[in-house]
């Protein structure tokens, strides 16, 4: 007990630092499978509770969906009806059910995939050792609980203050309709930290090794390298996730060392794409299809367009839909920013490279960094939405365009609505006879 509790605050390995992260995701059925084994001897071992786990969960959340459907019951209709609050949220429980489904098939999958990434992600911080850099596993761990614990208070405050609402109001919502609407927001985030965790450790080995061959351009310029045989070893603080050993030995090791590492990172980042690929897909079209109903929603209530009856007060109606609305904007922005630094910190290897490339007199070491130099022309990260997409941040100029346009279409189709979509007003045809009667 004594060594579970020590390595939960003091991981030694790569999969140590990411035990609770993996623990979480477990419980929720999105990762079937466990750690074992000590540290330096450990392996992830698929488990058919995990499997199971997964099964029960995903049958639970179909059935509320379901029910919340057929009986019409949802979070959005206690605050108002119209015909495009209906349209909205019919749309969202079926996007939600298949996004659900698509989230629990491709974790059961494609599991071996996401064993794969973190087996190649330990393999690389092996390979760092021969570089003399060691990374600090306790402060990755510190992150990660860090991250948790926000989204998971944020996540609770939102349901704790929306649920107090509601009651409030004195609505009490039906058990599968508060199902339908709050889970999907905590399989959804979970992706994405799982996602986050994997992109910050790729981050960190391109940042890693850029500064490993700085310095052994820094130096070149100092004139203090030379070729020996034995190690001299100085302790220097890359940051604070690992420390580095500076080694003084052959450029050329270092740089072929430097090569195969960077060849391991892009195939992580390759099989990273490949698993969450589907699942990003999922979760930015769920979360865009919220996004814009909510801001729909709050806008039409700000500028007056609706005849909006509801016991909720103005501020209560654009409160709640805000909150979940910046929910899901948080999601997009966690994948697109995560996903652009990994690449720009990919990006900065190959200036790198060149620079030594042009201060080096060695006809070994500049073979060795033409080398490198071709390796990185075909050797580059990229990440993906099903390839129908990039995830980069011209991701946010197409949301916002796709956003603008929907929202314009919807209050267009509001104001031109007699009775602005609620069924309060005349209809069309009583619109048209009156006019004919008062011709004649």
């Amino acid at each position: 007990m004594l060594n579970f509790y020590r390595e939960l605050f003091s991981p030694r390995d790569a999969f140590g630092a990411e035990q609770t992260l993996l623990f979480c995701t477990y419980l929720l059925g999105l990762t079937p499978f466990r750690l074992r084994g000590q540290a330096g001897e450990r392996q992830f071992q698929l488990s058919k509770f995990g499997y199971l786990n997964a099964l029960i969960q995903l049958s639970f959340f179909s059935y509320c969906f379901l029910l919340a459907l057929i009986e019409q019951q949802s979070i959005v209709g206690y605050f108002f009806k119209s015909e495009i609050s209906q349209m909205g949220d019919s749309l969202q429980k079926f996007i939600g059910m298949t996004g659900m489904s698509i989230l629990f098939l491709c974790s059961s999958i494609r599991v071996r995939l996401l064993i794969r990434i973190w087996d190649r992600i330990s393999c690389i911080d092996e390979r760092f050792l021969n570089l003399g850099v060691c990374f600090n596993y306790s402060a990755i761990m510190r992150l990660r609980h860090l991250k948790i614990f926000l989204i998971t208070s944020v996540q609770l405050a939102y349901l704790i203050s929306s649920m107090w609402l509601l009651l409030r109001n004195n609505v009490r919502p039906i058990y599968t309709a508060a199902v339908a609407f709050y889970v999907p927001q905590i399989f959804l985030l979970s992706i994405v930290m799982l996602f986050g965790a994997n992109l910050h450790r790729l981050w960190q080995h391109f940042d890693v090794l850029n500064k490993v061959l700085k310095n052994l351009a820094h130096q070149w310029d100092s004139r203090s390298i030379k070729a020996v045989t034995q190690k001299q070893r100085s302790l220097q603080c890359l940051d604070s996730f690992s420390m580095y050993t500076i080694v003084t030995k052959d450029p050329a090791e270092i740089i072929q060392e430097s090569m195969e590492i960077h060849h391991l990172i892009c195939e992580a980042a390759a099989t990273a794409n490949k698993y969450f690929t589907y699942q990003l897909l999922t979760i930015i079209s769920i979360a865009f299809l919220i996004i814009v109903f909510d801001a729909y929603y709050v806008l039409e209530t700000l500028l007056g367009k609706s005849k909006r009856e509801s016991k909720f007060k103005t501020v209560e109606f654009v409160t709640f839909f805000s909150c979940q609305m910046i929910l899901y904007l948080i999601a997009i922005v966690s994948i697109v920013e995560g996903s652009n630094r990994a690449i720009k910190k990919s990006e900065k290897t190959g200036g790198i490279v060149h620079s030594l490339l042009n201060k080096t007199k060695s006809a070994e070491v500049k073979e060795k960094l033409q080398q490198f130099s071709m390796q990185l022309m075909h050797l580059k990260i990229n990440f993906t939405a099903a390839g129908l997409f990039n995830i980069d941040r011209t991701l946010y100029f197409t949301i916002s365009g796709a956003l603008t346009t929907y929202l314009i279409i919807l209050l267009q189709f509001t104001s031109n609505s007699p009775n602005n979509g609620y069924g309060n007003g005349p209809s069309c045809c009583d619109s048209y006879n009156n006019m004919t009667n008062h011709t004649l």
